[in-house]
């Protein structure tokens, strides 16, 4: 069967992972993570879609802004988590994840790379929040950290697009379940409820952004 134009492309672009068909299949430990991981980029998938929207009108969609960037930081952290761990075991000689495979080789040179600038991204904006508005040196590493962000990521999506829905899906029915499903879940939408409680203090907490507007200051913000 011909590949997919996409499939050829990320091929090319050294973004595929191994076929399944090619190696002897890992083992649940494995796919379970996979399901953890893939489960938690859907929902950072749609937080971030909510935060762009945001970008585009910061002066009337400045508090949904501020609350959907605080919420991102604990599911951010579970995928982090998911996919260090992954690595680890790989790197550490575990036959399951040796099997498995590494991540393609262009992923795990911008995987520092993707970590560092959502983590500066998220730092500084939880600085801006703190400090209020202006244009100091947490403003301009939030702006530059959110353009290498964007860059890094939109590779990163690219390459796993295909792939996470079905595996997202798969821990959610019944019929394709896994050992292990209901703590996944649960660590997934454990995270996500977090975020909403971190981000309703943010909230309850921006109250030299809730009147930058009326200041007419056009300073970075946070988070």
């Amino acid at each position: 069967m011909r590949a997919a134009p996409i499939d050829r492309f990320l091929r090319v672009a050294g973004l595929a992972e191994r076929e399944e068909a090619e190696a002897a299949p890992p083992g649940p430990g494995v796919a379970g993570n996979a399901r953890l991981t893939s489960s938690t980029a859907a929902v950072l998938f749609v937080l971030l879609a909510i935060e762009g929207v945001t970008i585009l009108s910061l002066d009337s969609l400045l508090t949904p802004h501020i609350f959907v960037g605080v919420v991102l930081i604990p599911p951010v952290l579970l995928k982090v988590a998911s996919t260090g761990y992954r690595l680890v075991r790989y790197y550490r000689g575990s036959a399951p994840y040796v099997r498995k495979g590494p991540p393609p080789i262009l992923l795990r040179v911008l995987g520092p790379l993707l970590v560092l600038s959502t983590g500066a991204l998220l730092a500084t904006g939880v600085a801006l929040l703190v400090i209020g508005p202006g244009d100091g040196l947490a403003g301009g590493l939030h702006k530059v950290s959110f353009i290498v962000f964007f860059a890094v990521t939109s590779v990163h999506v690219l390459a796993h697009i295909r792939k996470v829905p079905a595996q997202t899906a798969a821990d959610w029915k019944p019929a394709t379940r896994l050992t292990g499903a209901t703590g996944r879940r649960a660590v997934v939408v454990g995270s996500l409820v977090a975020g909403l409680a971190l981000g309703a203090v943010a909230i309850a907490y921006d109250g030299a952004w809730a009147h930058r507007s009326h200041r007419g200051e056009t300073a970075a913000v946070a988070p």
